[in-house]
């Protein structure tokens, strides 16, 4: 009864706040001369051009007149082709009419859409057609396509540029990596990928034929630390190393360390790892073999107490890193011992070398519950654009921390059990949040707290993996947070409102005419009835990832296309989570006897359901 009193009093109070924002905000429409677009001259269009989307272009432009269709096929942003978000029949119109006519033009070209690539390289060697082809990104590709298409690109002599993020699920990197250091002019290279179980290592064998002129080499995925030498091995111009995570394999390789002295990387001045369970000690023979010439140095650590020795980072820096400019660590462990001869050994960091190289510390800790828990991490003046916000003491009895300076930040990570008004940092260009944990409060609402610690009108994406959230705590952040474009939720309670009368509410209504959310993944299994509240209140809704109940698929997936639902017609993209795949099948039938669509792709990527129409 409490509870339900609260949930009232906020939309009471979120309602009040409503009326008062509309009062104030009733500003009079000023007249503007209109100018015409024929009167302006081709240099004029050609620096407009240069401002938009190549697909605007086509859009806004093509079909007007022969003059602006001319100028929009001469013109040079053609040569950049960026395939966003769109329709299937909207990018098959775009693929014919642009693409096609111009692939012996473009040198870029983006592919977001996991159909796309199957469409534009039906056959592998039409990448060949894109002789002047310098950087590709494919993104969401299957792994059978990216074998064909790598196969190809060593023909095309242009080439320098790759980006691949891989929806399936590897479990080997050489067949990856073999077919990318064959390409011979190849300087920048960006690869993401998943694992299906986080324990099990990556099979990857890299051998001594493999060579690559590779100068930037950017991982996101888990890579086997002892396959680490072996990669440097092969990559002898590399300038810029980044990996997100790497890990230590199952059993230990003697011979990888017995190659390392061969290496010679006399190029590499930036190096970016998160290295996880990995032992100081192992590390440490890569930086004095393989670091000599590097000149920024970004770490985050785990566990491993070893990585807090400054005397022992003092001696490596000095006699094998003389060039290092920017030392930036980050370091999360548990202090076995009590905090007090924690702050004794962190404070080692604060002698007379690190104040004399600008390199500067603090830390945190994690929980109340566990104040043991602690990070150690740089700060100015190479401050990183993500930051970990975790629990701040409600009194300073931890004199050793330091206030920063948080201007950097663009994403903001959550995972505080508790936060308080006395002690808020505040984030004043955060785009981006990330809400892990449910987090207490002193009494105001978790989006008031919030509020006092970022802006929140300026964030374009939010992402809550807590289970915690009701839909209240969650409506409440979306009337605050108008310029979203994309919403990830992994859980979502609808227990604590009645789904009828919520769409009556002039909040949610308001929600529903001002918000500009495109993109939401939910991580839930929904009814129909959840769901055609989630598509009244997202009307701009182009892209959704979602679970739905087994006994209610059909029902849901005919309410999402039926012609004549205005709540969706913005929407191009389903994709249903972890469903049967029989269930294709199903689906296909239902679409085709009832008419739904006319032109639609479907297939499974790993265990979910798209579709695209």
């Amino acid at each position: 009864m409490q509870q339900t009193k609260r949930r009232d009093n906020e939309l009471v109070q979120i309602s009040n706040s409503h009326k008062k924002r509309k009062s104030e905000n009733q500003i009079p429409t000023m007249n503007s001369n209109k100018y015409c677009l024929e009167d302006l001259t081709d240099e004029i269009l050609y620096d407009i051009f240069e401002y938009v989307d190549v697909y605007d272009i086509y859009k806004g432009f093509y079909n007007l007149n022969k003059r602006f269709q001319d100028l929009a096929i001469h013109s040079n942003v053609l040569t950049k082709i960026n395939f966003s978000t769109m329709s299937k029949s909207n990018f098959e119109d775009y693929y014919r009419n642009i693409l096609m006519p111009n692939q012996n033009r473009i040198n870029f070209l983006r592919l977001l859409n996991p159909f796309a690539v199957g469409i534009i390289f039906s056959r592998p060697r039409l990448v060949l057609n894109f002789i002047r082809l310098e950087t590709l990104v494919l993104e969401n590709i299957q792994i059978k396509h990216l074998y064909k298409i790598l196969d190809n690109l060593v023909h095309l002599h242009q080439f320098y540029s790759l980006t691949i993020s891989i929806s399936d699920y590897i479990e080997s990197l050489t067949l990856i990596f073999a077919r990318i250091f064959l390409l011979s002019k190849l300087k920048y290279c960006k690869i993401e990928y998943q694992t299906k179980n986080y324990e099990e290592p990556l099979f990857t064998i890299l051998i001594e034929d493999d060579y690559s002129p590779m100068q930037s080499l950017i991982i996101n995925g888990r890579f086997p630390f002892d396959s680490f030498g072996h990669l440097l091995y092969c990559l002898p111009k590399l300038q810029h190393l980044s990996i997100d995570c790497l890990v230590q394999q199952r059993f230990d390789t003697e011979e990888e360390e017995e190659e390392l002295s061969l290496i010679q990387l006399k190029y590499l001045k930036y190096v970016s790892l998160h290295i996880d369970h990995i032992e100081f000690t192992r590390f440490k023979k890569i930086i004095t073999e393989v670091f000599h010439y590097v000149q920024t140095l970004h770490l985050t650590t785990y566990y491993d107490g070893a990585y807090l020795n400054a005397k022992q980072w003092q001696k490596l820096i000095v006699t094998y890193m003389p060039y290092l400019r920017i030392f930036d660590i980050n370091h999360e462990g548990s202090v076995k011992t009590n905090t007090l001869i924690y702050h004794d050994i962190i404070n080692e960091f604060n002698s007379s070398f690190w104040i004399e190289n600008r390199w500067f510390f603090t830390h945190q800790h994690i929980s109340k519950d566990q104040p043991d828990n602690v990070i150690l991490y740089s700060t100015a003046p190479y401050r990183r654009k993500d930051y970990v916000y975790y629990w701040e003491l409600n009194e300073p009895i931890c004199s050793q921390i330091q206030k920063e300076n948080y201007d950097s930040v663009k994403h903001l990570y959550i995972c505080s059990t508790e936060i308080k008004d006395t002690y808020l940092s505040y984030f004043p260009n955060v785009n981006q949040l990330t809400i892990k944990h449910r987090f207490e409060t002193s009494g105001d609402s978790i989006p008031t707290i919030l509020h006092r610690m970022i802006p929140l009108k300026q964030l374009t994406k939010l992402v809550i993996e807590c289970y915690k959230f009701s839909f209240i705590e969650v409506f409440q952040l979306l009337y605050m947070t108008p310029n979203l474009y994309a919403l990830k939720l992994d859980h979502l309670f609808f227990s604590d409102i009645n789904l009828n009368v919520i769409k009556e509410n002039e909040v949610f209504q308001y929600v529903s005419n001002t918000n500009k959310i495109k993109i939401v993944n939910f991580g839930v299994w929904c009814s129909l009835n959840e769901i055609q509240l989630i598509v009244n209140l997202f009307p701009q809704l182009e892209y959704l990832k979602i679970g739905m109940n087994k006994k209610e698929i059909q029902s849901i997936v005919r309410f999402l296309l039926l012609k004549t639902n205005d709540k969706t017609q913005h929407l191009l993209f389903l994709c249903i989570l972890r469903i049967p795949k029989i269930y294709l099948k199903k689906l296909n039938v239902l679409i085709k006897s009832e008419n739904l669509l006319h032109d639609y792709c479907s297939k499974f990527i790993n265990c979910d359901l798209c579709l695209w129409w």
